[in-house]
C-alpha cells in the first residue's frame, strides 16, 4: 500500500460504469488516489465542465467511456469530441499515460459507424503527444443475453458460424489496472478469455443460464451488430493476454446471476 501522502492519482473516465467502478475501486485497494470521473460527477468530456479540475495532479488516466448512443454520427460525435477535449485537458495539466478501453477485432468492422468511431477515437490517441496504452479486450461474458436480443427473430436467436474468446468484466478491469499501473506502450495491448467458444455456443450457455428458451441457430448471413465477420474476427492474435476465468466457472457464481438492467454490449453497442 502506498503511503496516503504519496499516493499518484489516477483519473478513470467513464469511473461510474461496469468496468470504470471496478477499476476505481482496484486502483483504490492498490494505494492509488483513483477518481471517478463522469457526468454523475460532475465531469463532461462533450462540454469540458469539471475536466481542468479533475485532472488537476493527475499522472495517468484511464478513458473507459461509451457513448449514450450508437447511432452513427452520434457515436461518432461522442468519441471524437471527448477524446479531443480529454487529450487537450490532459495536456495541460502534464498528464504522463493515456490509457484507452478499445475492442478486439475492431478493424474488421469499419463497416458499422460504431466501431469507425472507436477507430478514429484510437487515431486520435495515437497521433496525440500524450504516451499511450490502448488496451483491445474481447467481448465479455456480461453481454450474452444483449447480442442474443440482438439477434433475435421470433423465438430464434440466428448467429454467424464465428468464434469468440469471451472474458469477465472482473478481468477486463484488472487488466486495465494493470496497464493504468505500467509506464506507458505507445502501442496497444489485446486481452481476452481463456477459452475459445463459438458464438452460438457463448450465446446458448449464457441464455441456459437464465432459463431463457430461445432456439439458437446458426446462420451464415447473421450479421454481429451489423458486421459481416470472417470466422476469427473477434479473436485476439497470438501474445495476448488471458484471463483465467472461464464462463462456466463465472455463470455458476451467484454473484453473476441477472439482476436489475444489464450492461450493453461493445458493439454497435458497447462497454
Amino acid at each position: 500500500m502506498k503511503d496516503k501522502k504519496n499516493r499518484s492519482k489516477i483519473v478513470v473516465i467513464g469511473g461510474t460504469g461496469l468496468i470504470g467502478s471496478k477499476v476505481v475501486a482496484g486502483l483504490n485497494e492498490n494505494g492509488y488516489e483513483a477518481v471517478a470521473a463522469s457526468p454523475d460527477t460532475g465531469v463532461n468530456t462533450i462540454t469540458g465542465e469539471g475536466l481542468a479540475e479533475v485532472l488537476n495532479g493527475s499522472s495517468v488516466v484511464v478513458d473507459v467511456s461509451n457513448s449514450p448512443s450508437f447511432e452513427d454520427k452520434a457515436a461518432t460525435d461522442f468519441f471524437t469530441t471527448s477524446t479531443s477535449n480529454l487529450l487537450k485537458y490532459e495536456s495541460e495539466a502534464g498528464v504522463k499515460h493515456h490509457v484507452a478501453l478499445s475492442i478486439v477485432g475492431i478493424a474488421h468492422m469499419t463497416e458499422v459507424g460504431y466501431y469507425r468511431a472507436k477507430l478514429a477515437q484510437e487515431k486520435l490517441i495515437k497521433e496525440s503527444s500524450i504516451p499511450f496504452t490502448i488496451i483491445h479486450a474481447t467481448q465479455f461474458f456480461e453481454f450474452a443475453k444483449a447480442i442474443a436480443d440482438s439477434a433475435t427473430e421470433g423465438d430464434t436467436v440466428r448467429l454467424a458460424p464465428i468464434q469468440i474468446q469471451p472474458m469477465a468484466a472482473d478481468d477486463v478491469a484488472r487488466a486495465v489496472i494493470r496497464v493504468a499501473e505500467r509506464p506507458p506502450l505507445n502501442g496497444t495491448e489485446e486481452v481476452g478469455g481463456p477459452e475459445v467458444l463459438t458464438l452460438v455456443e457463448f450465446v446458448e450457455k449464457g441464455l441456459k443460464a437464465r432459463n431463457d428458451p430461445r432456439k439458437v441457430v446458426i446462420d451464415a448471413a447473421a450479421l454481429f451488430f451489423g458486421a459481416h465477420l470472417g470466422r476469427m474476427s473477434l479473436l485476439p492474435t497470438d501474445g495476448a493476454r488471458l484471463a483465467s476465468t472461464r464462463f462456466e466457472d463465472w455463470l455458476a457464481d451467484p454473484k453473476n446471476q441477472p439482476r436489475g438492467q444489464e450492461p450493453k454490449p461493445r458493439s454497435a453497442t458497447a462497454n
